[in-house]
């Protein structure tokens, strides 16, 4: 018996814009890193010179600040460059958040089978899913202007709604293992 399988990888349309504000968050941590490494140094140099004053806490302070701001640019700069991954076989999706192409984190898996509902988010369908009381809303997509597509499904007592951009292939994969029903058109 052969498999259904299809796996995609849904990356952000401004890649010019991404490369470009990754490039700057590189330049950014850097250039503070730096600048927090002399300052510091600057006032234990002038703290052993002269002795701790008031006047050095602002050096001090601004050092932190500029230090932190490094760091946390650096912990973070991969997300910028984000994709998502959607992998299908035989009616079990995986989903998966990729930062730079080099640190992984698995979002979830579902059976398609146990949905009660899915269609296109362009479907008006969908406003009565999304407006319902206390339901949980997960974006897994990044172009908000492609075809988004969703999966209604209640989990623990929670009901739940995931909007993904798949590729109309997948879509054809997925209308084959939902039971009858599930599919919504308006």
């Amino acid at each position: 018996m052969m498999d259904n399988f299809r796996e995609e990888s849904v990356s952000s349309r401004k890649s010019g814009f991404d490369s470009l504000l990754y490039a700057f968050s590189n330049v950014v941590w850097v250039l503070l890193g730096i600048y927090a490494f002399m300052e510091i140094q600057n006032v234990i140099n002038v703290a052993f010179a002269q002795g701790f004053s008031v006047g050095l806490l602002i050096p001090l302070a601004l050092s932190l600040v500029a230090g932190g701001i490094a760091v946390l640019t650096f912990i973070n700069k991969d997300k910028i460059k984000t994709e998502y991954e959607y992998t299908f076989t035989n009616g079990q999706m995986d989903f998966a958040k990729v930062f730079n192409n080099k640190r992984r984190k698995n979002l979830g898996t579902m059976n398609v089978r146990n949905v009660e509902a899915c269609g296109m988010v362009a479907s008006g369908s969908f406003n009565r899913y999304i407006n319902m009381p206390g339901i949980k809303r997960t974006n897994w997509f990044l172009n908000r202007d492609a075809e988004l597509f969703y999966f209604y499904f209640q989990k623990d007592q929670q009901k739940r709604i995931i909007i993904i951009e798949p590729s109309e292939e997948m879509v054809g994969l997925i209308k084959k293992y939902i039971p009858q029903g599930v599919w919504q058109n308006n």
